[in-house]
């Protein structure tokens, strides 16, 4: 029996719906939680720009990445990668969140965003 969730993110904080998102993708609310099974659960969330940020983290906090070639490195804010793609920031804020194993992609496929 598949359990949906529908979280509309109008005025919440993004991490902190983030990590509730996360907890519900891994089955930790359900009582019969095992960590090697994905849970059967499927989460919506809506509104998604209507979110918001708290302090200056839009233009003080970096996310890097790297190719791996020499001047490789490169860095936005989280305001330009906001803006750019806010369903994308929120993926990569909610996989950063879940566990680093084989699972990590199964339990993502189960989250469907709308802006």
């Amino acid at each position: 029996m598949t359990k949906k969730y529908t979280i509309d993110a109008t005025g919440k904080i993004i991490g902190r719906l983030a990590s509730d998102v996360a907890m519900l993708l891994m089955g930790k609310r359900d009582p019969a939680y095992r960590p090697n099974v994905v849970s059967d659960v499927l989460v919506q969330v809506t509104n998604l720009s209507k979110a918001r940020v708290t302090g200056t983290k839009t233009t003080t906090k970096l996310y890097w990445r790297f190719s791996g070639y020499p001047g490789g490195l490169k860095n936005k804010t989280l305001g330009s990668f906001w803006e750019k793609d806010p369903v994308g920031f929120f993926e990569h804020v909610v996989g950063g969140m879940l566990p680093k194993n084989r699972l990590r992609s199964t339990m993502l496929k189960r989250l469907t965003i709308t802006a």
